[in-house]
C-alpha cells in the first residue's frame, strides 16, 4: 500500500511543503532523482510520456524535459544548485507560466528501516504563483509520480 503524500500550502504564503515516505533506502531514492533514465520512468503522471533533453543532476547542472499526451506538450526546466545524497536544491520553471520560477528544496531522510522520508519545500515569487501551481492539479501529478517512484525502487511490504 502506498504511503500518503502530505501537502501543506498555508493561506497567504508563497510556499508549499510536502512530505512522503518511500518504502526504499535513501540511496535508491537519491539515484531515482538523479539518474535521467530512472527519472524518466517515474516523474509525472502515467498518462504522460516524458522526453528528457538534458538532465545533469549535479551541483551547477541543469535540466530540461517535456511531458506529452494527446492534449499537448508541457516543458519544464531548471538549474540544480545543490546535489547531495540527502539534500537537493533546484529551480523549477514551467514553460506555460512565463516568468514564474520556484526554488525547490528536498531532504531525503533515512528512516533507518529501509525507508526514506522526502521533505520538500517550494518557494514561489508570489502567493498568486503558488496558488496557481496548487490549482493546476500539481498534487495529483506529484502523488502519481511518487507512486511510480515507489514501484520503481520500493521494497516489499513489511
Amino acid at each position: 500500500m502506498s504511503n500518503p503524500l502530505e501537502i501543506n500550502a498555508p493561506e497567504g504564503t508563497p510556499f508549499l511543503e510536502f512530505t512522503r515516505v518511500i518504502d526504499a533506502p535513501r540511496e535508491a531514492v537519491f539515484r531515482a532523482h538523479t539518474d535521467p533514465e530512472l527519472v524518466r520512468q517515474w516523474l509525472g503522471p502515467r498518462s504522460m510520456e516524458m522526453t528528457i533533453d538534458t538532465y545533469d543532476a549535479r551541483t551547477g547542472g541543469e535540466y530540461r524535459y517535456t511531458h506529452q499526451n494527446a492534449e499537448g506538450t508541457y516543458g519544464f526546466r531548471g538549474t540544480f544548485h545543490t546535489v547531495r545524497e540527502d539534500y537537493l536544491v533546484q529551480t523549477f520553471e514551467f514553460d506555460g507560466w512565463p516568468d514564474g520560477v520556484s526554488l525547490d528544496t528536498m531532504r531525503l531522510v533515512d528512516l533507518g528501516d529501509g525507508r526514506t522520508r522526502l521533505e520538500g519545500r517550494s518557494v514561489f515569487l508570489t502567493v498568486e504563483e503558488r496558488d496557481g501551481a496548487v490549482a493546476s492539479g500539481m498534487a495529483g501529478g506529484m502523488e502519481e509520480g511518487y507512486q511510480r517512484l515507489e514501484e520503481l525502487v520500493g521494497q516489499p511490504a513489511r
